[in-house]
């Protein structure tokens, strides 16, 4: 429920609290008073296209304020989500439009996208006018009208079914995908079996074109090699015949001999001793190592290093093609295999997806009927209802019916064409009401529809911009009547020009024109008592000093104490 809305430099408002609160309020006005800016407001506070050329003269924006009071817990989700807060079961919505045409959003004090009140929109209000009216000759919007009638049982089942159809187009599509693909599949799996082939033709290790370039660089600098570890042997440990031939080791050898000698008379020679003996086994040790290390360089030869740079060239020809080192060639190799598997199983894969086709395909229809039921049994309840209300709303010989027809094929919502058909009196046949309906014929249905529908699916707050459109006299006070009979489960809002309908509101409001200083402005105020007499009268006759109108007023106002 809006409890109150404030409106600055929109249209010819410049400042204005428009005081709502529950129940059914009547807001009326003189002919470019600005009505229609209060819903237009609204619009905006519900996410609607704004339009900088509704920012009054000379403002920079237009600013719109609206207290909510909401207990839904949907609703809560969705300002939590937006960083917002509710307060006490109040929440805030602000929106603003510059005269540029940039518009920024507030939800729960916190700055939200302007898409976000759509959101909220969805679960606080339904507004009516003739863009409604508009919508309710389409086929989808008398389809979702019948739905909402239908109850919880029908929203579940339509649920359901809309899984159902979208998974059914999802296995279609991707057996449809397979099947014409058949022949690039394959084509890609041969390309797949050679690739694989060559890469196990050559069989890379990972880290391998390192050690193979290591290799390379050896093998190609074998003899210098082995040159400097010939003369580093020789010159720690001769293998020459020479008796005058001195070599590391020996040299080592003879200190170790002369110290020995002559350690006893000085302590102090120990260490050095001990020194000397761990270089003699150093020196023999490192001797030994550059004598293997040359043998087998003796066994390398110009085969050895050929063979290593055919490897090498062979793993870089692998590189060009599949990956930059071996590891990525490795795991190219690992995902053409994966692939390959599932190319060759697509046949399979076919067979399990048309099975489940089948299998979806038959849920698809057993919800589609059972949705068909549903909406058979709420479009003749609806058709009853609906037709006793017309009857209450000076449409007494008129008789409305849903029909629900079968489509050519299975949609998004089910095998159900619903049409909403009116026959204005006996004897003429049930025709469409996009066709047949006159406007305030159209206004009446609508109000109907809505009365009928709000006591099973009821919305917070209810909107309507002239429904009374095209209608005057004994239908304007039945409307009058309805609209109060629906803000006993639903906050009513309504712009009208007829004191009939203004009559049953208990909060009638008045948007008020002054043209003072060559400016127009309009504000609005809350009508009690004479005021409230006069604006009836001036709705009635146009004078609002009238004593007959206002005798008149008084009658209606009358009517609705008795209501």
């Amino acid at each position: 429920m809006i409890e109150e809305l404030r409106i600055r430099d929109l249209g010819v408002i410049a400042d204005s609290t428009v005081p709502l609160g529950p129940g059914f309020t009547a807001i009326t006005g003189e002919t470019g008073a600005g009505k229609t800016m209060v819903v237009s407001a609204l619009g905006l506070l519900m996410g609607e296209r704004s339009d900088a050329g509704a920012v009054r003269s000379g403002a920079n924006q237009a600013r719109v304020h609206g207290i909510v009071r909401t207990e839904d817990p949907a609703v809560a989700e969705i300002v939590e989500d937006l960083g917002g807060d509710i307060e006490d079961g109040e929440l805030v919505l602000s929106r603003t439009v510059s005269a540029e045409g940039r518009s920024r959003a507030g939800v729960g004090g916190a700055s939200a996208p302007v898409g976000s009140l759509g959101r909220l929109a969805d679960r606080l209000f339904a507004v009516h006018g003739q863009s409604e009216q508009l919508r309710l000759k389409s086929t989808a919007a008398q389809r979702e009208t019948l739905d909402r009638f239908g109850g919880d049982e029908l929203a579940r089942t339509l649920a359901e079914y809309r899984e159902a159809h979208r998974d059914r187009q999802a296995i279609e599509t991707r057996v449809t995908e397979l099947t014409e693909a058949r022949d690039e599949r394959a084509a890609e799996a041969a390309r797949l079996r050679t690739e694989l082939e060559e890469i196990a033709a050559v069989d890379p290790q990972e880290g391998e074109e390192t050690e193979l370039a290591g290799r390379i660089e050896l093998l190609s600098n074998v003899e210098a090699l082995r040159s400097a570890t010939s003369t580093a042997h020789e010159a720690l440990a001769s293998d020459s015949d020479d008796p005058l031939a001195r070599d590391a080791a020996g040299l080592v050898d003879e200190a170790v001999r002369e110290l020995e000698r002559v350690a006893e008379f000085d302590a102090r020679l120990g260490a050095v001793l001990e020194t000397l003996r761990g270089v003699s086994f150093q020196v023999a040790d490192a001797a030994r190592e550059l004598a293997a290390y040359a043998g087998d360089l003796d066994e390398e030869g110009p085969g050895e290093l050929a063979r290593a740079n055919d490897r090498l060239a062979a793993l870089g020809a692998l590189f060009r093609q599949y990956g930059a080192d071996s590891a990525a060639v490795i795991a190219a190799s690992q995902q053409a295999a994966e692939r390959l598997t599932e190319l060759d199983n697509d046949d399979d894969l076919i067979e399990e997806l048309e099975q489940g086709l089948i299998a979806e395909t038959a849920r698809e229809q057993q919800l589609a009927e059972r949705l068909t039921e549903l909406r058979e049994a709420a479009a003749e309840r609806l058709s009853e209802l609906v037709t006793v209300e017309l009857r209450q709303l000076a449409l007494p010989d008129a008789q409305f019916v849903v029909s629900v027809s079968p489509l050519a094929s299975l949609g998004s919502s089910g095998a159900d064409e619903v049409q909403l058909l009116l026959s204005p009196h006996p004897g003429a046949p049930a025709r469409p009401i996009a066709k047949t309906a006159s406007g305030g014929e159209l206004s009446r249905v609508m109000l109907a529809l809505e009365v009928v529908v709000a006591a099973i699916d009821p919305v917070p707050t209810f909107v309507f911009d002239e429904v009374d459109a095209g209608v005057g006299g004994a239908a304007a006070i039945e409307i009058g009547r309805r609209l109060a009979r629906l803000s006993r489960v639903s906050q009513v809002i309504v712009v009208t020009h007829l004191a009939q309908v203004a009559a049953f509101a208990n909060n009638h409001l008045q948007v008020v024109k002054d043209s003072a200083g060559g400016f127009t402005e309009s504000s609005c105020q809350r009508l009690e008592g004479e005021q409230r007499l006069a604006e009836m009268a001036r709705l009635l006759s146009g004078l609002s000093d009238s004593g007959s109108a206002l005798e008149h007023a008084a009658e209606l106002l009358a009517l609705r104490e008795a209501a």
